[in-house]
């Protein structure tokens, strides 16, 4: 797969919570504000910077006198009187962790979520953040190497109060002492999460191989132990500039094997090369054209052979974008390969491959015909783009400004302008074997590796390439006959006619099939107008749940199937038709969408593949041990194990991670897949969904081709999608689990209190409850108290039953969970309290801002899918909840919030706490969370010898003496043997 733009929550910026950093430099900032500013004839946009055809919005730049450059959004687009829009706004400051003192690593990051932290004018410390909950909103910031971009939205009529209130912290924050020591810890604490993360510990490798004094090398993060201070003036200086800093890994050490022993269970192999900076290429994006041929999955490309040879599962090429992978110094080429066991073993025959390909492509040149055809997809995706998120689109625009023209703002990161094989051939002939690094990941380096990287303790040691293949590869190589260049894609769409439609269009879904084998449901769009449509199927069946064993079956059964299709369907997906399987709880759900010209093509062939399933032993063997290290990964995630135990307490014959873990251990044969292959395609039922550019006939022949195709038969009775849930006892009870990623710190608690069998009405209460929570809980378990950098109340809606819970990470090295759920429990104390004191004034902001929230409008036809979707695959389509739900709102009151709340508080509530218990010495380990301590023998080294812990099993652990009154729940079988269970329940009325 190539790589694809700017994943902004990649590991190259690290993310903060709600909160932000320096603007100095003001000549260097780009602003970018949308909002429905006011229509009429002075509402006219500026020609000159290009806009897609199918964007409505109108667009001004201006430069104001102290030299900020902005962008003024307007959206007045087909918005119907009852709707409502966000509107947001964006800041890039040109300063990023690049710019860090030496002596302060961590300072942009730091300064970052300093500057929100109240303002002269407005000094109250998490003011902001209230403003904009109360009103709908919700704000972010990111830094980067050489950006830092700040972001907010917020209902319309807060737009104007909300912008001068965010542009206080960039013009006299205020910068507290007590507030910089508490928010050390919050930043501390993202650290200690950022840990665990494998593309987080080799980014840091990665850039401690630069050049001594690039600011490669820099420690981006914060950590508890350096300390910060002093005044930050305001300046016009002109933004920093590294261009003068080129080919930091220019180095002796870069052009190595690096082994890496990774957290997670995964063999991966990453092929780099630092390139000249190649962002002035932008009109041609040579990388992009490169990373397109590279990261093709059909006949002829590299991971078409390395699958045949059952070598690897995935292979991603390119440059994300982001301010690690280009900046002002360099551009990265990445290769990364995920390995089976057989692929790690003959890691240096595929990294052959990759050259062979490399060569080939040097050798025949740039073609003009692919070229054409990227430029003609990417041109198509432009034409018909969908509406972003307001919030989402003002962070991605004000960073083109720092780096695109302003005809360019719009376009520059979206088109291919024009073709120039020079330009191409410059930069494929950089990609070649001497200047490559080799980083080669996998649990099997584990006590192989005496090196340790200075932050995050990554276990490493480094190489030379064998000489005997660096000689094949730098000599004569000679090309792989199985290696060719993509041929022309069938899939790409060329009719883009908005069909008639044949029926009266309705406002929601309507049924328009229905057999005992299956139902469709339908609604043709009348709003967005584009050419695309979404097809989803929801195929239920009984055996899945019937044993751990079969749901092991059914994810080995949708991975080889994702496999078997990869190839073939590529095609599809590079012409932007996307296609998604998912192994569901209750059945196999199948998704695909995309310009609708082309879709069925896509579409018939997975219902093709699905009908004439099967398995060869080495591809059945490959996705056995892949999906063994997959549970594995997913276990040693304390959130997932943590939410893993909560539902195997609450939804009665739930299979569990861990059982899952332990029917596969045991053991699968290729038979049983194909039984069990049999047995769920024998009895079926299809509920499917069609939205978009298709006319209803045409719809209904997507059923018709399902119950034609796999010819399976009536289910012999209903198969409930939902499970029955266990009623709590009314008294608290904790389960307390050890994490199971052996030596990681980070401990998770979640308090949930149920509420039971309810209606929309009081669900919509329990959003009104956990809205009014937000940023009480926010200000008190992390600004004041620094439990952690997550803190959140949820809505629960379980199988159908109501609850809620608040959620807080923290590290064991710091806090003892139990002090963690005491400190929970002062905050719901306090919580009743304001509550108690609300106003009726503060009360209905709230409830306007809820019903707001709910009024406005989709963006893109996307968004009214999915909520549709949720309907149909719950079955209780009330295709009209969002109506029913404002109906509710404008009926509440005050005291209803205030005594629902004290209603599943107290003695006789039904409290559900479970704690995933991290590694440290607060919870008395004796190794203070880090792995395994360098050097020293003795019990520190795990008998096993090994830092990746067993997840064979769970290891439950006794409550305190503090925890008196509370029952401690150490075997989940017998605590819910004798627990009634609520009925089967949805939320309709």
């Amino acid at each position: 797969m190539p790589q694809t733009k700017k994943s902004r929550i990649s590991p190259g910026s690290v993310q903060s919570g709600a909160t932000a950093k320096d603007a100095e430099q003001v000549s260097r900032e780009e602003c970018q504000a949308v909002g429905d500013g006011g229509g009429g004839e002075d509402n006219v946009g500026d020609s000159e910077i290009i806009k897609s055809p199918s964007d409505p919005k109108q667009y001004r730049y201006i430069v104001l006198d102290n030299g900020l450059r902005a962008l003024l959004i307007s959206d007045y687009s087909n918005q119907a009187p009852s709707e409502e829009k966000q509107s947001a706004a964006a800041l890039c400051v040109g300063v990023g962790s690049f710019s860090d003192p030496n002596d302060l690593p961590g300072l942009a990051h730091f300064l970052e979520h300093m500057v929100f932290m109240g303002s002269e004018k407005y000094p109250s410390e998490n003011g902001f953040d209230a403003f904009l909950k109360k009103h709908g909103g919700s704000d972010n910031a990111s830094t980067d190497c050489e950006r830092t971009i700040f972001q907010f939205d917020v209902q319309r009529k807060s737009f104007k109060e909300a912008l001068d209130r965010w542009a206080q912290f960039f013009i006299c924050p205020l910068m507290i002492r007590d507030a910089i020591d508490r928010e050390v810890e919050a930043v501390d604490s993202e650290y200690q999460l950022a840990k665990p993360s494998d593309s987080h510990r080799k980014e840091m490798l990665f850039g401690s191989l630069a050049k001594p004094g690039h600011p490669m090398g820099k420690f981006c993060w914060v950590k508890r132990d350096a300390g910060h201070s002093g005044e930050v003036p305001n300046n016009a200086f002109s933004k920093p500039d590294f261009s003068d800093m080129p080919d930091p890994f220019d180095t002796a050490a870069f052009n190595k094997l690096y082994r890496v022993v990774p957290v997670r269970k995964v063999h991966a192999l990453n092929i780099t090369w630092a390139l000249p900076p190649q962002e002035k290429y932008y009109r041609v994006k040579p990388l992009h054209y490169i990373s397109w041929l590279i990261g093709h999955e059909g006949t002829g490309s590299i991971l078409s052979v390395l699958r045949k040879k059952c070598w690897a599962l995935d292979l991603y090429g390119g440059n994300s974008e982001t301010g690690f992978d280009q900046n002002t110094t360099y551009s990265i080429f990445s290769i990364s390969i995920t390995l089976t066991d057989e692929g790690f073993q003959n890691f240096y025959e595929v990294t052959h491959l990759v050259f062979q390909y490399l060569k080939m492509l040097q050798t025949l040149g740039p073609q003009q015909r692919i070229y054409e055809e990227i430029q003609k997809i990417e041109a198509n995706e432009f034409h018909y783009q969908e509406q972003n998120d307001p919030i989402e689109y003002v962070e991605d625009i004000c960073e083109n400004l720092q780096v695109f023209p302003k005809e360019d703002f719009l376009t520059g990161d979206q088109l291919m302008f024009e073709y120039d094989p020079t330009v191409i051939s410059a930069a494929l002939s950089l990609l070649n074997p001497e200047k490559a690094n080799l980083m080669l990941l996998s649990p099997e380096h584990e006590g192989h590796c005496p090196l340790r990287e200075k932050w995050f303790g990554t276990q490493f040691s480094v190489e030379d390439v064998q000489q005997e293949w660096m000689d094949r590869w730098t000599g004569n190589l000679e090309l792989s006959s199985e290696l060719t260049l993509p041929v022309e894609n069938k899939f790409i769409a060329t009719d883009f006619t908005l069909k008639p439609s044949d029926r009266p269009d309705t406002e929601f879904p309507v049924r328009i099939a229905e057999s005992d084998r299956g139902c469709l449901w339908y609604k043709k769009d009348d709003k967005f107008k584009i050419p695309k449509a979404y097809i989803r199927f929801h195929l239920i069946s009984p055996v899945i749940q019937q044993s751990a064993k079969n749901v092991v079956l059914f994810d080995l059964l949708v991975n080889i199937l994702g496999h078997k299709l990869a190839e073939l369907a590529y095609e599809a997906e590079v012409a932007q038709l996307e296609y998604k399987l998912s192994s569901g709880e209750h059945g196999l759900v199948i998704k695909v969408k995309g310009f609708n010209h082309k879709l069925p093509l896509l579409f018939h062939l997975i219902i093709d593949h699905l009908a004439d399933f099967s398995a060869a032993p080495d591809v059945f063997s490959m996705y056995m041990e892949q999906l063994k290290k997959a549970y594995f990964n997913i276990l040693i995630k304390p959130e997932k194990l943590g939410k893993d135990v909560r539902l195997l307490i609450l939804e009665n014959s739930r299979w569990s991670m861990v059982e899952k873990n332990q029917a596969l251990t045991a053991g699968l044969t290729i038979e049983e897949l194909m039984e069990f292959s049999r047995s769920l395609k024998s009895e079926l039922y299809a509920e499917g969904l069609v939205q978009g550019n298709f006319n209803s006939t045409e719809s209904e022949q997507f059923l018709q081709y399902v119950t034609d195709k796999l010819q399976f038969s009536k289910l012999p009775a209903e198969v409930p999608v939902m499970f029955r849930v266990v009623e709590l006892p009314m008294k608290q009870h904790i389960c307390k689990v050890k994490s199971l990623n052996k030596g990681d710190a980070n401990s998770e608690i979640t308090v949930y209190y149920q509420s039971g069998l309810k209606h929309l009405r009081e669900h919509t209460l329990m959003e009104l409850l956990v809205m009014h929570m937000e940023e009480p809980c926010f200000d008190f378990l992390r600004t004041k108290e620094t439990l952690g950098y997550h803190v959140y109340p949820t809505c629960r809606n379980t199988s159908g039953v109501l609850g809620f819970s608040v959620t807080v990470e923290t590290q064991a090295t710091k806090f003892n969970t139990e002090l963690v759920e005491s400190k929970i429990e002062e905050f719901l104390v306090s919580f009743g309290e304001l509550l108690d004191a609300l106003t009726e004034e503060a009360f209905k902001t709230q409830v306007t801002a809820l019903v707001k929230l709910k009024e406005c409008e989709d963006t893109h036809l996307g968004e009214e899918v999915d909520r549709n979707w949720a309907e149909v695959v719950t079955q209780q389509f009330v295709f009209d909840r969002l109506n029913r739900e404002i109906a509710a709102l404008k009926q509440m009151t005050r005291v209803e919030l205030a005594s629902w709340f004290k209603e599943h508080r107290g003695e006789t509530s039904r409290k559900l706490s479970v704690h995933v218990v991290g590694f440290g010495a607060e919870e008395n380990d004796s190794d203070g969370g880090g792995k395994k301590q360098e050097g020293k023998k003795g019990k520190e080294d795990d008998v096993s010898g090994s830092t990746y812990g067993e997840v064979s099993k769970v290891t439950f652990l006794p409550a305190s003496p503090k925890m008196a009154g509370t029952a401690a729940i150490m075997d989940i079988p017998a605590f819910t043997a004798g627990l009634p269970l609520f009925p089967y329940h949805k939320i309709l009325e």
